[in-house]
């Protein structure tokens, strides 16, 4: 089985090279890296005076331009630059936990399960409340899901995370790829469309990757702006499941949770924080009703409107 990993940058940090380097260290080999860099000068300031083509020589760059850059379009150009049996999305701060990530990952990509994505562990800095987020969203159980799981798991049944996933070529054909434009959340559409053809998504516990953010508010906010104009923009599949329910499961167990560990002080901030998304993604959900500059205040994404 040949093996290529699909990486999407921007601005990338010194963190790129650790991925690459745990990247070469797997147990089952990388074919091919590819990088999908949007804008070259940020690349570049990277990798000046580091000999990165000599060191790095199965790693393939490609350059955009911001206004080029999609989240959906750019990894179909991606996975068209790659000629393997499965390939493999990751983000550029994700950071496998050990040499047998891909190994794990890929275990189970086989007969009726079209892909695969790992759990995400939180970061050294990670705040208490993304801390329990991770163990909420990736709990240390594996799971196939599939369509007989809507009314047990409802939204999560369609859950898949790009931060680090596995996709079988010949489903990922089939079905036509990952949406062409998409402001966000092409890999749960993906997955959603693989679900509602008959197919599985697995979650494997045991693959790891380290991976978390400590959002300010207004970031929050952004971010499920572009949620809500996502799900806004596909009523196909998540006017069928609505995800308000599991937002709302998320903010009971991290209440459980911080006055569990005697936490009650941070609540205020989570509270402030819940409301911040909450607003956010209900802006991006009537996203059609607002008028185009405070559309531009609101998205983390500007180009995708222009």
């Amino acid at each position: 089985m040949k093996i290529d990993v699909i990486i999407p940058l921007y601005k990338p940090g010194k963190e790129l090279f650790t991925l690459l380097d745990k990247l070469s260290q797997q147990t089952i080999p990388v074919q091919k890296v590819i990088l999908m860099n949007t804008e070259e000068k940020y690349f570049e300031q990277l990798t000046y005076g580091k000999r990165f083509a000599d060191k790095y020589r199965n790693v393939k760059v490609f350059h955009l331009s911001k206004r080029e850059f999609d989240h959906g379009g750019t990894r179909r150009i991606g996975v068209s630059k790659s000629d393997a049996d499965v390939f493999v999305m990751m983000t550029q701060d994700a950071v496998p936990a050990d040499n047998e990530l891909l190994e794990r990952l890929t275990s189970n990509l086989n007969g009726r399960v079209a892909a695969a994505y790992a759990r995400q562990l939180p970061k050294a800095d990670c705040s208490i409340e993304e801390r329990f987020s991770r163990s909420f969203n990736y709990p240390g159980q594996s799971r196939i899901k599939s369509e007989a799981d809507i009314k047990e798991l409802g939204i999560k049944t369609y859950f898949c995370s790009n931060v680090c996933a596995a996709y079988r070529r010949d489903v990922y054909e089939e079905l036509g790829g990952f949406i062409k434009r998409a402001i966000f959340n092409e890999d749960m559409i993906y997955a959603a469309k693989a679900v509602q053809s008959g197919y599985g998504i697995a979650y494997e516990a045991g693959a790891e990757v380290y991976h978390s953010h400590n959002y300010t508010n207004m970031q929050q906010l952004r971010r499920n702006f572009d949620l809500g104009v996502s799900q806004a923009e596909h009523p196909e599949i998540f006017a069928k499941v609505p995800s308000e329910s599991e937002g709302m499961k998320l903010v009971k167990m991290t209440t459980k949770y911080l006055k569990k560990k005697h936490k009650i002080w941070r609540l205020p901030h989570f509270y402030i924080q819940c409301a911040f998304k909450y607003v956010g993604y209900r802006l991006g959900k009537s996203y059609k009703k607002l008028p185009n500059p405070l559309i531009l205040y609101l998205t983390s994404n500007r180009d995708y409107w222009k």
